[in-house]
Formats: C-alpha cells, sequence, structure tokens
C-alpha cells in the first residue's frame, strides 16, 4: 500500500542543489524525498530546519577556505 511522505518544495540554484544531494547522500538518503528538476527538490519536512543547518556549516566552511586560501596568495606575493 502506497505511504504518503509530508514534504517541503526546495527551489534553488543547481550549485546548491547539488551540495543539497551530497548531503542527502551521506546521510544515508534521509532527506530527499524526490528530485524533480535541476532547481527542484522536495525534502522531508520534519528534516527540513537539520538540512538547513548542515547547508549552512558546508557553506561557511567553503567560504573560511577560500579566505584561507586568499591569504596565503597574499602573503607569498607581499
Amino acid at each position: 500500500m502506497p505511504r504518503a511522505v509530508k514534504g517541503v518544495l526546495i527551489e534553488c540554484d543547481p550549485s546548491i542543489k547539488a551540495i543539497i544531494l551530497k548531503i542527502d547522500k551521506d546521510s544515508g538518503h534521509g532527506y530527499i524525498v524526490e528530485d524533480l528538476d535541476d532547481e527542484t527538490l522536495v525534502v522531508k519536512e520534519p528534516k527540513l530546519a537539520e538540512l538547513k543547518s548542515r547547508l549552512l556549516r558546508g557553506l561557511v566552511c567553503a567560504v573560511d577556505d577560500d579566505d584561507h586560501e586568499g591569504e596565503g596568495a597574499e602573503s607569498a606575493s607581499g
């Protein structure tokens, strides 16, 4: 018998969607209900806050990594 899963429609850039897909894969597919197209996903509603948190942490880490790379380049050229 089919089961209904409460979900939230997420629209985002393809680059953000790729990060969400990686988070979902790394977690054993615990977040995404359906991958609809290049910019749209349906995510399990109870997991939305956790997914946002993981996404923000990933983005902050990526920005911090970029900042540190820039500092090293400035030091080497100065």
